[in-house]
């Protein structure tokens, strides 16, 4: 066991990420312990005894659990919402992905000269949104990312943020969605 199981732990159990390009150092040190193949066999078999499953994305690591019906509907309606904010940053810039830096000041000057950006922005269900301007709507959504851990503020000073290579998990949540063919047109009832 390494003497770091417990830090692992309180980052993880919360529902947060530990990224390899996370620019705290102290998540970076417990992403490179996690990253020797020996020390993830270890705390995935210690974590299992106690109903959590480490698991390994690419280039971060988090926790899950075995679910009940109840929670994954759950899951499934909070998934929606973040295709609906993966696709609003996406109108933003198309090349919004792990490493990508931004501001929310750029997204909100985008508004002015991208109409479909201000469409999806206006129609986000995911975040309540209220009456508010559209700095603080963009300020909303920024903060969950945030919150979620996908994303970390890198510039405190020029309110620049990082996407983490946890955003990956999003991608790849999204692209396990798959419709068939024979469905994909028809009308629900």
């Amino acid at each position: 066991m390494t003497k770091y199981t417990f830090q692992i732990f309180e980052v993880l159990r919360k529902g947060q990420f530990i990224c390899s390009n996370s620019p705290d150092d102290d998540i970076q040190g417990l992403y490179r312990i996690l990253e020797d193949d020996d020390t993830f066999v270890e705390l995935y078999e210690y974590f299992t005894h106690i109903n959590y499953n480490l698991e390994r994305g690419n280039e971060y690591f988090y926790f899950s659990r075995n679910e009940k019906t109840i929670d994954l509907e759950r899951k499934i309606e909070k998934a929606l919402d973040w295709i609906d904010i993966i696709d609003f940053f996406n109108a933003f810039n198309s090349s919004f992905d792990v490493g990508f830096r931004f501001t929310a000041s750029e997204i909100h000057s985008q508004l002015s000269i991208n109409a479909d950006l201000k469409f999806k922005l206006e129609n986000l269900k995911a975040i309540k949104l209220e009456k508010k301007n559209y700095l603080e709507r963009i300020k909303k959504i920024v903060e969950k990312l945030e919150k979620d851990n996908f994303i970390s503020l890198e510039n405190e000073l020029s309110g620049t943020y990082k996407v983490l290579t946890s955003f990956d998990y999003l991608k790849d949540l999204i692209n396990t969605i798959n419709i068939p063919e024979s469905i994909e047109n028809e009308i629900p009832e």
